[in-house]
């Protein structure tokens, strides 16, 4: 856990333990995603970044389908997965950074689906397709002892470019496990942020916008935080402290992330995170075997540690829901 000072002298043992615990929950939520030493993450700097998509993807719904399709898809450096569920976008392409990028920054991450879900079955439904990047780049999974915490950059494009859809495009996440309170089974999930669009109302009084969504509260609940009017480049960032909550972060443009920057912070689901898994990214489409996603740019997702402790081995589980 990290030290911090604390000037408080309180008159019994009680009534430290609850100090402490206040502030470090406190101290703990302050924790700015890009904190520590980085661990994982890749800068698509190499003009030779390429990804093997290992065809066909995988089903869209394990219990529905009943299969996967080894082998999965892989980045030649071995940082970029297919997840063992729902299949992988159809392109993940590394391209020139977009205008007004990282300062040097020539590379970038190009994600987008035609053909969501299970593949060759439209369902005309909203389905997704997930992305995975390993933790650490040597994998295995992070204790939340050592407050893993992790930023992406994300180019948010002009809404004419947005596929015609109300509702989820992209969303940053991670597979964290955890147990509720009073079970000692850890189970996965899979917190994150989410990029929804809003399209121009029929009667065109309202005009089009997107907004971020956080997935989730206590009770399993998403909401969002943040209405996005302006597009472009911005940051986005998740910290996962040693009380078992997620801590969300998001700011417009490139700027490192700070304490103003917080949106919220939960024991999502009700779980106390245990470890950190993995990151990964989705794309939505409506699975109508025709129009294609909107097409989203990431950069320099980063994975840091903000205390020491050994890396963990944990084998991924389950789909995220």
């Amino acid at each position: 856990m990290p030290s911090f000072a604390i000037s408080i002298r309180p008159r019994s043992l009680a009534l430290a333990f609850f100090c402490h615990s206040l502030l470090a929950t406190v101290a703990w939520g302050q924790v700015v995603p890009g904190t520590g030493v980085l661990i994982g993450g890749d800068d698509f700097e190499d003009p030779a970044w390429t990804y093997t998509y290992n065809n066909p993807k995988n089903s869209g719904d394990l219990e529905t389908a009943g299969q996967n399709r080894p082998p999965v898809g892989r980045s030649v450096n071995g940082l970029w997965y297919e997840g063992n569920g729902r299949g992988q976008p159809d392109v993940v392409r590394r391209i020139e950074t977009p205008f007004g990028g990282l300062e040097g920054s020539t590379g970038a991450l190009l994600i987008a689906s035609q053909f969501t879900g299970n593949p060759g079955q439209p369902t005309s439904k909203t389905e997704q397709d997930d992305l995975y990047m390993k933790a650490a780049k040597g994998g295995g999974s992070i204790s939340v002892s050592r407050t893993p915490n992790m930023v992406v950059r994300v180019w948010v494009p002009p809404f004419e470019e947005w596929e015609r859809r109300s509702g989820s495009s992209f969303a940053v996440r991670a597979t964290l496990r955890g147990a509720k309170p009073g079970e000692r089974e850890t189970e996965p999930y899979w917190p994150g942020l989410f990029f929804q669009f809003h399209p121009m109302s029929k009667n065109a009084k309202t005009p089009e916008y997107a907004s971020l969504l956080v997935r989730a509260g206590e009770r399993g609940q998403d909401y969002i935080v943040r209405r996005i009017a302006t597009p472009g480049w911005y940051t986005l960032g998740m910290t996962f402290t040693p009380d078992g909550r997620v801590h969300y972060f998001a700011s417009e443009g490139l700027d490192p992330l700070t304490a103003e920057d917080h949106l919220a912070s939960h024991y999502c689901y009700g779980f106390r995170a245990q470890k950190l898994i993995d990151v990964f990214f989705d794309v939505f489409q409506k699975s109508n075997g025709r129009d294609w996603s909107t097409g989203w740019v990431i950069d320099d997702p980063q994975v840091f540690v903000a205390t020491e402790s050994q890396l963990t081995r944990q084998p991924r589980g389950g789909r995220p829901r």
